[in-house]
């Protein structure tokens, strides 16, 4: 298996819900630094794996919209906690879509997965991988 990763980083405000998160369920900031790796079996015909610069713009996009947001006001995130398991879906689900719009090229199409880890800091950090 091929694969490309792209990088970039945005920072958020939020709280959880829930006893778990002790002091986290008090309004908090985050940076997080996101990796996006793309992958497939096979080469495409311009012998890559995707326009690394496609890539790294609609991974920039997709961050946008979130970037120095506070979730917990953010219309699509209403009720949920915006963990970084939650947070790392949420952006596969978004490349993954603008993959299927065509955002990333033609050759694109031929991505057989993806994974999205979102890095909390130096020591932690969570990730999404799924099938395209």
């Amino acid at each position: 298996m091929y694969s490309v990763n792209v990088r970039d980083h945005f920072m958020i405000a939020h709280s959880f819900t829930g006893e778990a998160f002790g002091p986290a369920q008090r309004l908090h900031g985050a940076t997080y630094v996101v990796d996006a790796t793309f992958r497939r079996r096979e080469l495409d015909a311009d012998g890559v794996v995707v326009d690394i610069a496609l890539a790294g713009a609609q991974l920039g996009a997709v961050l946008a919209g979130m970037n120095y947001q506070n979730l917990d006001d953010h219309p699509d995130f209403e009720g949920r906690n915006t963990t970084t398991e939650f947070l790392a879906r949420e952006i596969h689900q978004r490349l993954a879509d603008a993959i299927q719009r065509g955002k990333l090229g033609p050759s694109a199409s031929g991505i057989d997965a993806l994974c999205v880890t979102l890095h909390e800091s130096h020591v932690a950090w969570a990730s999404f991988e799924g099938p395209l």
